[in-house]
């Protein structure tokens, strides 16, 4: 099933990883993909497998290659997030020049 939406090399890494890490692989390799493609305006229009992210648990988060577009790869950076313990999520950016700075908003029910 998700070769459907993973590229080959995407899959043989996410088999590759221990099965503790996988949920956190995929949604790694989700979130990347999801932020790639919203930041390039395709939205799913554009196949999934038709372009590759890093993926593995501790990897930096990366536009590995784009079918078709070498220099995409040189144009964009992504960003991994951890919104909160046991979620992920990524920003993309065409930029390299640049710098995230996260906010944590706490409230309370009091």
């Amino acid at each position: 099933m998700l070769s459907v939406f993973f590229s080959a090399r995407e899959n043989a890494t996410l088999r590759a990883i221990p099965d503790s890490r996988k949920l956190e692989a995929f949604f790694n390799c989700w979130t990347r993909k999801e932020a790639y493609i919203k930041a390039v305006g395709e939205g799913l229009s554009r196949p999934l497998d038709q372009f590759e992210v890093s993926l593995a648990p501790g990897e930096p988060a990366q536009l590995l290659s784009v079918e078709g577009a070498s220099e995409e790869t040189a144009n964009w950076s992504l960003e991994a997030l951890v919104p909160a313990p046991g979620y992920v999520a990524a920003v993309a950016v065409e930029e390299h020049d640049w710098r995230l700075i996260c906010w944590q908003w706490m409230w309370s029910r009091e």
